[in-house]
């Protein structure tokens, strides 16, 4: 609980919240972590917090939105971190903000809340805009954590160029490009809703204040453009890569072809040789030991010139 900015309570138990919330000048946070439904109930019961809004909060698989009732915002976002191998992990986070309270609620333990405490006590000028304020610092950490994650990817698909034209197994390549792609799509189902998130409290919330609070929100609105646009740009690069790669596989089965189509010739001059030094006709040297040697001489002379036109052209 904060008193005209000034922390002076923690860690109180929540019955407590609605006594503090009668006193003038205060701001209340509340922050429960993978709370089951019995403890997420009793801080609705004891602000009043909408039925629907709390089934949101719960549930694991809503969009990123806000939603606007009589006695409180509910706001709900997601922040995103890579793992791993480069596996995707996302955390929910849910937010009620009320006049004078912010309850947020994360369904991930991983989530680093000190992160958002270190954020408000680094913007203590932001103190007199109440919870809004305090949205603000929580939302700024997500959309960070956005950017880290884009960039995290855009690390890999530069590896992955990389890769792309050195000597290794293609479809190595291929499974690696079509994983960052999967990764890729899910991020942006995460990140793309946030524009409509930030730009209603810009235009709502965040007007109401004016002020530095306008001028916060409206940077952060530009932020998750910006790792909006980011993401868009890395989808079209993936999407590049996966077709320079065919591309690829398609020229190196090209190159292949031709060299066996020579080494063909190539095989077929002797056979064609020999067949014909075989049929059971007399011709020139039959029978006779130099005529061995003239059939040898004739396939080793067109088996290399063959072979010398096929090298001069780049099939060998």
């Amino acid at each position: 609980m904060w008193r005209k900015g000034v922390l002076e309570a923690e860690d109180f138990p929540v019955e407590r919240v609605s006594d503090y919330l009668q006193q003038e000048d205060t701001v209340v946070w509340a922050d429960l972590c993978v709370p089951d439904r019995d403890d997420l109930q009793a801080v609705a019961d004891e602000l009043a917090l909408d039925p629907l809004a709390v089934e949101d909060a719960v549930g694991r698989h809503e969009r990123p939105k806000v939603d606007r009732y009589p006695t409180h915002l509910f706001v709900n976002a997601y922040a995103t971190a890579i793992v791993g191998d480069g596996e995707l992990r996302p955390a929910k986070v849910s937010a009620f903000v009320l006049p004078r309270a912010l309850v947020t609620v994360r369904q991930e333990a991983w989530f680093d809340i000190e992160q958002v405490v270190r954020n408000w006590d680094d913007n203590p000028d932001l103190s007199e805009y109440g919870p809004a304020s305090l949205l603000y610092g929580l939302l700024d950490v997500i959309v960070d954590s956005h950017f880290d994650t884009v960039q995290r990817m855009d690390d890999r698909i530069e590896d992955i160029e990389d890769e792309l034209f050195a000597d290794r197994p293609q479809m190595d390549v291929q499974r690696a490009t079509y994983d960052l792609r999967k990764r890729l799509v899910r991020l942006r189902k995460l990140i793309l809703p946030m524009r409509e998130v930030v730009g209603s409290l810009l235009h709502n919330e965040a007007a109401k204040h004016g002020g530095e609070m306008t001028e916060r929100y409206q940077d952060l609105y530009d932020h998750v453009l910006r790792a909006t646009e980011w993401a868009d740009s890395l989808r079209d690069l993936i999407t590049t890569i996966f077709e320079t790669n065919l591309s690829l596989a398609d020229q190196r089965l090209n190159q292949v072809v031709k060299r066996l189509s020579g080494w063909s010739a190539i095989i077929a001059v002797p056979t064609a040789v020999t067949g014909f030094y075989g049929q059971n006709l007399p011709y020139p040297g039959y029978q006779q030991w130099w005529g061995f040697l003239v059939s040898t001489l004739v396939t080793v002379t067109l088996a290399v010139g063959i072979w010398a036109i096929f090298r001069r052209k780049g099939w060998l």
